[in-house]
């Protein structure tokens, strides 16, 4: 029996690159899963449903259970039916993992408000929505709940050419960190996952010959293991992650794993040692207000 066995997720974006892999790897341990994706193009455009059928198919060929859902998190009423189609389907909903995303670099001289809006409205105000309508179902269960948020180094660190990105993945990054305070006492965890991977997303950012030692699947297991019992006290942390590489972000960086990144993913359980191995050193976090 998996670890993450009769829990119910939503990952956006999660037709190809790092949302497929933390679809699959959600599913391995167990957890049904409504893979979302829009179907479209690196800037947005488009639309299909080819790529989230593709995973639901993968993921039903492992013998996991999952259900395809073409809607865009800037909808408000497809947010809402994501949630919906989670009730519907499974029961219940547990774990919301904010993935999809979509990019318009340019160097902000030449920016257009077309380009800056895009990118807001995907990344920030989609995170907003599809969480908004995950919140009120886990209140109303009762029963806690996960959600992980997809920042980036470009919002927490800088990037040359990603004015909109890198204002839209700051603004994720605080909004986990005020929710983080705010679900406490429901028992839902909110946590920043600041992921380097080569997928369509940055395949023309990162170097050539990367592909194996940036791929998807070596981020994933980071987001299984928040998901799962052993991480239930994690909460309002950053997490940079890629090629076998942990490192907290927080007012120091605490190196929490690092193997050798042409070896195979880790798995959820190496996950947990490392994380465990290292967590007396981790910063503590200030006690939230009383509200």
């Amino acid at each position: 029996m998996g670890k993450l066995y009769g829990k119910v997720a939503i990952v956006t974006g999660a037709g190809g690159g790092l949302g497929r892999a933390h679809a699959l790897g959600l599913a391995a341990e167990g957890a049904k899963v409504v893979v979302n994706d829009l179907g479209g193009k690196r800037d947005g455009s488009g639309e299909g449903h080819s790529m989230a059928d593709g995973v639901v198919a993968e993921i039903k060929a492992a013998g996991g259970q999952a259900v395809a859902h073409y809607g865009s998190v800037t909808s408000e009423a497809d947010a809402a039916d994501m949630v919906a189609t989670a009730v519907k389907t499974f029961g219940r909903l547990d774990i919301l993992i904010n993935n999809a995303g979509i990019l318009r670099d340019r160097t902000f001289k030449k920016m257009t408000h077309e380009e800056w809006d895009a990118v807001i409205n995907v990344h920030l105000r989609g995170t907003y929505l599809v969480t908004r309508a995950a919140w009120d179902q886990m209140l109303a269960q009762g029963q806690g709940g996960r959600v992980i948020n997809t920042s980036s180094t470009s919002g927490l660190i800088g990037n040359f050419g990603q004015a909109n990105y890198g204002a839209a993945k700051a603004g994720i990054a605080g909004f986990t960190r005020v929710l983080a305070l705010e679900g406490m006492k429901a028992g839902i965890t909110v946590n920043t996952l600041a992921p380097a991977a080569f997928s369509r997303m940055t395949e023309d950012i990162m170097q050539e010959g990367q592909a194996e030692r940036f791929a998807p699947d070596k981020v994933s297991p980071v987001v299984v293991w928040l998901c799962t019992d052993e991480a239930k006290d994690v909460n309002g942390r950053q997490f940079c992650v890629g090629g076998n590489r942990i490192s907290l972000l927080s007012w120091q960086v605490l190196v929490i794993g690092e193997h050798n990144p042409k070896a195979a993913p880790w798995t959820v359980d190496e996950v947990d040692a490392a994380m465990k191995a290292t967590r007396e050193q981790w910063p503590r976090l200030l006690k939230p207000m009383e509200v």
